[in-house]
């Protein structure tokens, strides 16, 4: 196993693979990777390995979310290995993104030439992961990533990708919804300037003036990915906090921490109510420490659930990291059990078939049955809507969910959904 580029000493010991019965009934290729003719020329060859890159930003303002991603990954690629119900074991290499859409590329072909991956998965960024989805669509490969906007699985949608993380659209229907019940439909935005942030204000703002005839944009500020300095925008803000109901801020990681820490000495949440996308994450209640107390969030998952398998799921990552597992640990793990069920379905480890067969696919998962529907490819998850409070103990803000929607029900029609499949 193999971290490309990155620079520093931590590794991880390779997972060792455990085959508990025979390979045996499965078919696949032992061609190139995305050739469906060669394929076809090879059905009757029985394949014992199929090949994972693995890409994330392990250096970087996301290294504390691509860590915890990829421990979710791990866990599935050892439980897969480790199973009777898959007559192949997941071999894969790591590489570093850093963040940056032209290194992720690079390190695509890398895990495509050099290693010969047939499955891509990862980046928590939306500008890379957009990247890489072109790269999946060019070189044939299935690619399961990691960000949230829209357009992924929209209007930049291919047969290849196919999306387990919650989508910026099923977080702001019920962020719509319950912010404008609750606190009204007059909304100041803060945004980080890049794909992530103007899908944000894009979704949100599409249900609010779906939801309210009197549906009110008091403004829109923007800060750079990276920054650390919030003051100006603050009390841009807080000056304008008598015309507004709610202030949406469209950023993670952390850049959220740290916006929620200077909002909070401020006294910013005293004067407005701070609604985020991401504010639910462990990693960023723990970034911002008291500065998330007293803020609401849009949640995509907490360990506490009672959903599919999802306290198996959470028992077994604590058992392996001592640590409870938070949105990206779910990702990554159901995008490798998805694709890995798509991979015995279709008995072959070709890319093209895989995709085809996984389209539609029902698979139970800790959010209990789900699928990449047809029309876009992505999970139907359910999403909630919590409450950042001071803890009983210790610093890192507890989540309170407060309301909650199906994936049914969170998810845009298909007909609105801008993607050509």
């Amino acid at each position: 196993m193999t971290r490309g580029g990155r620079g520093h000493g931590r590794r991880r010991d390779v997972l060792k693979a455990i085959t508990a019965g025979t390979v045996a009934g499965l078919t696949g290729l032992a061609g190139c990777v995305g050739d469906p003719e060669e394929a076809s020329d090879e059905d009757d060859e029985e394949f014992d390995t199929v090949q994972f890159g693995v890409l994330e930003p392990f250096t970087g303002e996301f290294s504390d979310l691509a860590e915890e991603r990829h421990q979710g990954t791990e866990l599935a690629i050892q439980q897969v290995n480790e199973s009777d119900e898959y007559d192949f074991e997941i071999e894969y290499s790591e590489y570093d993104t850093q963040l940056d859409p032209a290194t992720a590329t690079q390190r695509a072909q890398e895990a495509v030439q050099s290693d010969e991956a047939q499955f891509i998965t990862g980046c928590i960024s939306s500008s890379v992961a957009l990247a890489i989805n072109d790269f999946a669509l060019e070189n044939e490969v299935v690619y399961t990533p990691g960000a949230a906007d829209v357009s992924i699985t929209g209007s930049n949608c291919n047969e290849y990708v196919f999306r387990f993380e919650t989508n910026t659209a099923q977080i702001a229907e019920v962020m719509a919804q319950w912010t404008t019940d609750e606190f009204g439909d007059r909304i100041f935005y803060h945004i980080a300037d890049y794909a992530y942030g103007e899908s944000v204000l894009n979704e949100v703002e599409t249900r609010m003036e779906s939801i309210s005839d009197s549906y009110e944009q008091v403004d829109v500020t923007r800060s750079d990915p990276g920054s650390t300095d919030f003051e100006a925008f603050i009390s841009q803000i807080a000056s304008a906090s008598d015309d507004a109901d709610a202030l949406v801020v469209g950023m993670t990681g952390a850049d959220l921490a740290i916006f929620l820490s200077q909002a909070s000495e401020r006294g910013l949440q005293d004067e407005i109510p701070i609604v985020t996308t991401t504010g639910s994450f462990r990693a960023i209640r723990a970034g911002a420490g008291a500065g998330a107390y007293n803020t609401y969030s849009g949640v995509r998952y907490v360990p506490s659930i009672e959903t599919g398998d999802n306290q198996a799921f959470v028992e077994a990552y604590e058992s392996e990291y001592d640590a409870v597992p938070d949105n990206f640990s779910r990702v990554g793990y159901e995008s490798i059990r998805m694709v890995a069920n798509g991979i015995r379905e279709a008995g072959s480890r070709d890319p093209t078939t895989v995709a085809e067969t996984l389209s539609g696919l029902e698979h139970d998962t800790i959010f209990g049955p789900n699928e990449f529907r047809e029309c876009d490819q992505q999970a139907l998850n359910p999403v909630w809507m919590g409450e950042c409070v001071e803890p009983d103990d210790g610093d890192i803000a507890d989540v309170e969910l407060l309301t909650d929607l199906s994936g049914e029900d969170a998810a845009p029609d298909c007909e609105e959904i801008d993607c050509d499949l």
